[in-house]
């Protein structure tokens, strides 16, 4: 008999570029369904690729780079070795912030720019920082952009990561 203890973990907004993953985890339709599977019950990324097919498996890849979900090992009938499985790691979100209107208005152009927009912006970033990466402050001037958007721009994106003080490529793990 297995017993799961579930935690009730509540993710405290008060960081304005911490609203972007929020806003892209429910942009498209398949991203709100693999949302509310992963909330409901541990799934595999075969299942969800299996039922909502390649675009399910970029949003669990989203949500796991934006740390929404957590993830552990489990064996099923359907596999001779163990799989990946995804939940929600969040029960609940808390904002209550106050913020500069220049401040929110980056996060918000950045969380509601058209895909083939936001790939423009990104490949930039990606071009400025090489494989080496680089430091964020270096980046969003040289880019012209406010730090608040270079971070928005990072958080929605499942290619860039944020370490520490530098903007780095993403290494693939899924």
């Amino acid at each position: 008999m297995q017993i799961e203890v579930f935690m009730n973990r509540m993710k405290v907004i008060n960081e304005p570029s911490d609203l972007v993953p929020m806003l892209r985890a429910v942009d498209t339709e398949s991203k709100r369904q693999v949302l509310k599977e992963v909330t409901l019950e541990w799934r595999t990324a075969k299942e969800i690729e299996e039922k909502y097919g390649k675009e399910g498996k970029e949003a669990l890849k989203f949500l796991e780079k934006m740390k929404l979900v957590e993830t552990r090992w489990q064996s099923s009938s359907k596999s001779p070795q163990p799989e990946k499985a995804y939940h929600t790691y969040y029960s609940s979100f808390h904002i209550s912030v106050t913020w500069p209107v220049y401040e929110i208005s980056d996060v918000l152009s950045i969380a509601m720019m058209s895909e083939s927009e936001f790939k423009k912006v990104e490949k930039r970033i990606m071009e400025e920082i090489g494989a080496e990466g680089k430091f964020a402050g270096d980046v969003a001037e040289s880019l012209g952009m406010t730090s608040t958007m270079l971070k928005s721009v990072v958080k929605r994106s499942i290619h860039l990561d944020l370490r520490g003080h530098r903007v780095e490529i993403l290494k693939e793990e899924m």
